[in-house]
């Protein structure tokens, strides 16, 4: 698939598109309450085949990227979502010159490939789970199985406050210890979560932990009809887990993460 990049402004029939995706040739727009970037309507453009465009008119006169921008982006494609339209959405920014560049461009040079990715994600929803940890509660798990680490905390915690600079690297080495502890549970433990939530999913994409105290961020794709068998499995987790590990289910959203890139 092409990556559009933001083309000069222009006006009227040649006015630059922003293009928030591609769904069904004869799938409907969002409603007129639902508008795109500056207010523009949304519309479709088709290559008469069996895919479109959502659009509106490029913004002119200024760069994108504002915050009411990214709102708007992210308002089109939670509106389709809502109404149960099938999409394949694109990453906020993607443009090209005009309607016809949409057609030839985007449209008629990956119909067979947006095709086939509406296909795979049609009655399908995007569900992030997010994971944890309770760190009072891991902290003190880790003084309990980890000598070095209780026995180094402790001898720490007896020096005098003004003899805190002579044990500063004991302290670098004290941070380090627990932090290699923590990742050693995640490892183990963002395994278990994923094992017990992916059974209701058809796919998962897991990325890397953004915090030393994230266990786990995970996107699954999920069939409409097994939501509610998802929803519950990671119910039961968190409830099994409620102590120590901190989870929160976010969606539906756009399947962002199960469209290629390129």
């Amino acid at each position: 698939m092409t990556t559009p990049q933001p083309p000069a402004a222009g006006d009227g029939d040649r006015a630059p598109q922003y293009v928030y995706g591609v769904t069904r040739a004869d799938a409907a727009p969002p409603g007129d309450d639902v508008t795109g970037l500056d207010d523009k309507p949304v519309t479709l453009v088709t290559d008469g085949g069996r895919v479109a465009a959502l659009v509106s008119d490029l913004p002119t006169g200024r760069p994108l990227g504002e915050r009411a921008d990214l709102v708007a982006h992210q308002r089109v494609l939670t509106a389709m979502l809502d109404a149960g339209t099938v999409v394949v959405p694109f990453r906020f920014g993607a443009a090209l010159a005009d309607r016809d560049a949409v057609r030839t461009e985007l449209l008629e040079a990956n119909t067979d490939r947006l095709g086939d990715l509406l296909d795979r994600l049609d009655g399908r929803v995007e569900l992030r789970l997010k994971a944890t940890y309770v760190q009072d509660t891991v902290l003190r798990e880790i003084m309990q199985d980890e000598p070095e680490v209780a026995a180094l905390a402790t001898r720490l915690r007896e020096v005098p406050d003004d003899a805190a600079d002579a044990v500063y690297y004991d302290r670098v080495r004290l941070g380090e210890l627990i932090a290699q502890a923590m990742q050693r549970r995640r490892e183990d433990e963002a395994r278990a979560l994923l094992d017990a939530a992916a059974p209701a999913a058809e796919a998962v994409v897991a990325k890397e932990p953004a915090r030393e105290e994230d266990v786990l961020d995970a996107s699954f794709l999920v069939d409409t009809a097994r939501r509610t068998e998802f929803e519950r499995a990671v119910d039961k987790l968190a409830e099994s887990c409620a102590d120590r590990i901190k989870i929160r289910l976010v969606g539906p959203l756009p399947p962002y993460d199960f469209v290629p890139e390129a």
